[in-house]
């Protein structure tokens, strides 16, 4: 069997909290847990806040909070993968989310992810080597009404096509 040695995880938090004492975000960050007095049904807000500061949760932000608010590394990171809204890698300039929920999904929607994959050469999840595009879908945006739905940089927009949705990615891709 063999033994598992504490030093290198403590050495790691300790960079990390090297690191953060120089960052502004960090220091915003703290204030936003003690506002909510780090308390850890906190977490999602934290996370929030997080994501909204620095882009995405990398590792070393996800050990921080971890860390301040005394949950083990696991739960965070279990957090963080859980919900939909949370990346833990940096996202384009733009990105378009594509809703796969089962109106959307009968309306068309595998249609519109087939034509964006096809036009951006990448996969749902992935980003466009020059940065420009991130390609993410959703279980369901609660937008059934307006099948299939896809959200352009925070707007969502309705009754999209394979041809609408590549004409706006053109655009994007052309800027």
């Amino acid at each position: 069997m063999l033994a598992t040695h504490p030093f290198p995880q403590r050495r790691r938090l300790q960079a990390v909290l090297e690191h953060a004492s120089g960052d502004k975000r960090f220091k915003i960050l703290e204030v936003h847990m003690k506002k909510h007095q780090y308390r850890h049904d906190a977490l999602i807000e934290v996370l929030h806040k997080a994501q909204e500061l620095f882009g995405y949760l990398e590792d070393d932000l996800l050990l921080f909070v971890s860390y301040k608010l005394k949950l083990p590394p696991s739960r965070v990171y279990g957090v963080a993968t859980f919900y939909h809204f949370f990346t833990l890698k940096p996202q384009g300039e733009h990105t378009c989310v594509v809703c796969m929920g089962t109106a959307c999904y009968v309306k068309g929607a595998d249609r519109v992810i087939e034509a964006v994959q096809e036009n951006l050469k990448i996969k749902a999840g992935e980003t466009t080597a020059d940065n420009k595009v991130s390609l993410l879908t959703a279980r369901c945006i609660g937008a059934c009404g307006i099948a299939p739905a896809v959200v352009y940089d925070g707007t969502v927009t309705p009754r999209q096509t394979p041809d609408s949705a590549t004409e706006q990615i053109k655009k994007w891709v052309a800027s």
